[in-house]
């Protein structure tokens, strides 16, 4: 049972989906923050509310502009992207070229076709997979 549940885990789509999935939620932190503490502000201000608050930043018409908070969500995404590539992608890298598969490296050198200029062809590829046009080797 538990073998089943490693073998689960460690698929390769499963680990690229998470990862996926753990870089986008960082960045809709960063996302948030940019809008929370800086666009909203500026918004408010032409519009003529108030409020202030302290630490880095300025204030505007009555609204604060909270750098300090926007540029505390940039460490807190570098850092959470640092982590997630050392401690998952890392070592899920290793472990697949230990099983013989290559995973988040280069891609297969490829060529296009010269008809309808389509790319990602394989080099050994003598006819085009989209028109079926012929490709000189």
């Amino acid at each position: 049972m538990l073998k089943g549940f490693k073998n689960f885990l460690m698929q390769g789509d499963l680990i690229i989906v998470a990862v996926g999935l753990v870089v986008a939620l960082a960045f809709s932190t960063l996302i948030k923050a940019f809008t929370d503490n800086i666009v909203t502000p500026l918004i408010n201000s032409v519009a003529g509310g108030g409020s202030t608050g302290q630490g880095l930043g300025w204030t505007v018409n009555g609204q604060r502009i909270d750098l300090g908070s926007f540029i505390s969500a940039v460490v807190y995404f570098v850092v959470f992207m640092l982590v997630v590539y050392y401690f998952i992608v890392t070592p899920y890298r290793s472990y697949m070229a230990r099983r013989g598969t290559s995973v988040f490296g280069e891609p297969a050198p490829a060529k296009a076709c010269p008809h309808c200029l389509s790319g990602g062809l394989p080099l050994a590829a003598t006819r085009c997979k989209f028109c079926a046009g012929e490709i000189a080797s």
